[in-house]
């Protein structure tokens, strides 16, 4: 059974949610001038370094470039990417994976208000925790040491 071509409607997201159910996992692409694409990997091999690469794939089918702003695009299972938001490779990740769990409590329909974005957030810092112990680089571990204080610096009301 295919993955359907955009999960909007309750049929959608329903055959969604029993394709991941059953172990579904996309065939992750990214769009985009060679510059973004390059820029992706980058934070893909970080993703990889952390574990979380069959999460991301379980959800998202594509990293896809774009002018406008940086967002989660649920209907197409896309994270849409400004390639000048693209500047550190360990927050690119971050984003990625903040998107990611945005994708699954979608799927899963959990609601958006209130405390998705506080479950996103968590992710983003659970992501940035196991980078760090995973990773033999300094600066990555350095990167994410400072990544994790400035995001539990932050005050959710």
């Amino acid at each position: 059974m295919a993955f359907p071509e955009r999960v909007y409607t309750k049929a959608e997201v329903k055959k969604a949610r029993e394709l991941i159910e059953n172990g579904y996992k996309h065939d992750l692409k990214a769009k985009g001038s060679p510059q973004f694409v390059a820029k992706v990997e980058e934070a893909l091999k970080l993703i990889k370094t952390a574990g979380y690469y069959e999460f991301l794939r379980t959800y998202i089918r594509v990293i896809r470039e774009i002018e406008g702003l940086s967002q989660l695009r649920e209907q197409e299972a896309a994270i849409w990417f400004n390639v000048k938001a693209l500047d550190d490779p360990v927050d690119d990740a971050g984003f990625i994976i903040q998107k990611t769990q945005q994708m699954k409590d979608f799927i899963e329909g959990r609601l958006y208000y209130e405390t998705a974005e506080i479950r996103a957030v968590n992710k983003h810092i659970e992501f940035l925790e196991t980078l760090r112990d995973k990773t033999d680089d300094p600066t990555i571990k350095s990167k994410c040491e400072q990544q994790i204080k400035r995001w539990k610096e932050q005050p959710f009301p």
